[in-house]
């Protein structure tokens, strides 16, 4: 038997996202992000170690450029989000 006046769970109407949850969820996909870049960034210094000609082709196109800086702040971000969560075991915030 299918009991319809039962509420949705949390109802998605009345539901509000949290500031913690939001950073909790992108802790983790920078986490991702991340472990994904430190694979590309080993690969390519893998083929950097047979190509010198390729690091500064890399460095200099936009790409390398965008890939840097990206993984700076996200690492940033990571370590920053990391202390974050280290006050809140503690108690603060």
């Amino acid at each position: 038997m299918e009991n319809k006046n039962n509420p949705l769970s949390p109802h998605l109407g009345i539901y509000r996202w949290h500031i913690s949850s939001l950073l909790s969820i992108t802790h983790r996909i920078v986490g991702i992000i991340n472990f994904v870049s430190i694979i590309f960034l080993l690969f390519l210094l893998i083929f950097i170690g047979s190509n010198s000609q390729f690091f500064e082709w890399f460095s200099s196109s936009f790409f390398g450029k965008f890939f840097t800086i990206s993984i700076c702040w996200s690492f940033s971000f990571q370590i920053l989000s990391e202390i974050r969560h280290l006050a809140w075991d503690m108690g603060y915030g």
